[in-house]
């Protein structure tokens, strides 16, 4: 299929590794011509000559610097000439017990996960709609539909992004204008922040995390771990020209995990 986005533009947020990478690169085979950030410079160098092996036709640039601070979108904005398609992406707050959490601790959750990408919607969207063109996709978590009880500042601040991109994405102004915005919801894929999260559950249950890790995949009906190309492979279809009548909508990505028919 081809997905009619070769040659347009993507900023995809956090994309040196785990599911960003896997959306740039599916971009990448796509045509489209990407700026992708993250915080490491060497994990980031590293991915880009990877995308730029994938597809010697496209342009890859790096920006280096965290997309959470004023400073880190800024830059990320400008190395991009125009942004047709937004990866929204940012490493997930840390485990934990409510109890632990400071107010500090809650505020830099949502800047991270719930804010800032606020601020990228609000920065590339309106152009998006005056060049009749623009698809968003939030990278969330499939703890929005099915909390998960270590991981009470991801539940709280992607929730948040979840009830704002609800009313958002219905805007006429947008929608009308062929432009989308969507959250992918991503159940347990082999990353690095599903490593944290099962060492976090060990830690807290005292079970070895052999157990722990085998125990996660059998409650998965795939009975295995997803993989970030088909993650990708996914969000590069929500960007296509052929998805340009799906928006506001949680799509689960999970192996069947969750359990409710809605």
């Amino acid at each position: 299929m081809d997905m009619g986005i070769g040659g347009r533009w993507a900023l995809v947020c956090a994309a040196s590794k785990g599911l960003g990478k896997g959306c740039a690169a599916a971009l990448v085979a796509e045509g489209v011509n990407v700026v992708i950030t993250a915080r490491g410079e060497a994990a980031l160098a590293t991915t880009a000559a990877e995308l730029r092996a994938l597809n010697p036709a496209v342009e890859v640039r790096t920006v280096a610097g965290d997309i959470t601070t004023p400073e880190g979108r800024a830059a990320a904005l400008a190395a991009c000439p125009q942004v047709d398609i937004l990866i929204n992406n940012a490493g997930g707050p840390p485990p934990g017990d409510f109890r632990d959490w400071d107010r500090d601790i809650w505020l830099a959750a949502i800047d991270a996960n719930m804010l800032t990408p606020i601020e990228l919607i609000k920065a590339t969207v309106d152009g998006m709609a005056a060049r009749g063109f623009g698809r968003i996709v939030n990278i969330t978590s499939g703890a929005v539909k099915a909390p998960i009880d270590i991981l009470g500042l991801s539940n709280g601040a992607r929730s948040g992004l979840t009830g704002f991109v609800a009313g958002l994405s219905r805007q006429p102004q947008l929608a009308g204008a062929n432009v989308t915005i969507n959250n992918l919801l991503p159940g347990a894929f082999d990353t690095e922040r599903l490593q944290k999260t099962l060492a976090g559950a060990a830690a807290k249950t005292g079970k070895p995390l052999d157990a722990v890790t085998d125990a996660r995949r059998q409650g998965v009906p795939a009975r295995r771990f997803g993989q970030a190309d088909e993650f990708g492979a996914t969000c590069a279809f929500l960007c296509s020209r052929h998805a340009g009548y799906i928006t506001g909508q949680n799509i689960l990505i999970d192996g069947g995990a969750f359990p409710g028919a809605f």
